[in-house]
């Protein structure tokens, strides 16, 4: 029993960035499920795969006005977000990490929720009168919300790998650069497809860079101080202090707030109001999050100007 103890922590990222729900119900499940996959030799990107699929029938469900039907989507979004769980933690397990395995994860969550938006807004032009009348509404409202949603998940994904990437360095994050990823995208021999997704991936990261200026700043500074990327014991501590208090608000803009908005919308039979909770409680926390990561970054950046950690040992 001790083994499997010590084998669930190890599947997990950080105690820092984990969320309170994935720590009672997702990762235990999520350990579950690798674990049955590891047996099977399924790969993590397989049970990826598998969750968009789950995640995509989710959708459909909801778009129908039936109870039972909406509960059955629930269970698949849930169970959808079970394998997207389980796929980081196989990979951990097993060291089958890669760049790939990365961005087909972050496109899963993507396709769920295109789907369900999809499904919301043909849901409402159908059965609401006024949205009847202005179809246009609910697409205007679904696009501009689903383009939050993508900012709001991208900057809280960014600040919990950067993060990590303080405390445990490189080895211990999956921060990427622009430059880096430009770099692999003209590796000889891509298909069409991982060409595809890879710039995707690069454009994606290229807005998460240009909405976090100080943060580029701080880690240039970094390299300029630290080329060989040991950065001192005392600065990590003393940025982990600062940064902890953010990671709730990095947790309530991934999946498990924003599913119990969803949730709760669709069960009180007005799924148009999840497209408001985006756009104004979730929008209100990614400004604070985005305005007080900033003012870390800067003051950290000053105290490595003046040469507060000059000397430190690594």
């Amino acid at each position: 029993m001790g083994s499997w103890r010590e084998e669930y922590r190890a599947s997990l990222k950080s105690m820092d960035t984990e969320e309170h729900i994935d720590l009672a119900f997702y990762r235990p499940i999520g350990f579950l499920w690798a674990k049955l996959a590891a047996r099977l030799g399924v790969t993590p990107n397989a049970i990826t795969i598998a969750s968009i699929f789950l995640g995509i029938g989710a959708g459909v469900a909801f778009y129908y006005p039936q109870m039972w039907v909406n509960l059955i989507g629930i269970l698949l979004l849930v169970w959808a977000n079970s394998f997207d769980s389980a796929d980081g933690q196989l990979a951990r397990m097993t060291h089958q990490y890669s760049r790939w395995g990365r961005i087909l994860d972050g496109l899963s969550g993507d396709f769920w929720f295109v789907a369900i938006y999809i499904a919301i807004v043909l849901r409402e032009n159908r059965d609401i009168p006024f949205f009847h009348a202005h179809g246009w509404i609910m697409w205007v409202l679904a696009v501009t919300a689903g383009l939050f949603h993508a900012k709001q998940a991208a900057m809280a994904d960014y600040y919990r790998q950067f993060h990590l990437y303080i405390l445990n360095g490189s080895g211990g994050s999956e921060l990427d650069s622009s430059s880096d990823l430009r770099a692999a995208l003209n590796a000889p021999g891509m298909s069409m497809w991982r060409r595809l997704t890879a710039r995707i991936y690069l454009n994606y990261t290229r807005q998460q860079e240009a909405s976090s200026p100080a943060m580029q700043a701080m880690r240039a500074e970094l390299r300029r101080r630290f080329p060989d990327g040991r950065i001192p014991a005392r600065f990590r501590s003393d940025f982990r202090e600062a940064s902890l208090p953010l990671m709730k608000y990095t947790n309530i803009l991934t999946f498990n707030w924003r599913s119990i908005g969803l949730f709760a919308s669709i069960l009180a039979g007005y799924p148009w109001l999840y497209f408001v909770y985006e756009l104004v409680v979730l929008n209100n926390i990614l400004l604070y999050m985005v305005i007080r990561h900033e003012g870390i970054c800067r003051y950290f950046t000053r105290e490595l100007e003046n040469g507060a950690y000059k000397g430190d040992n690594i």
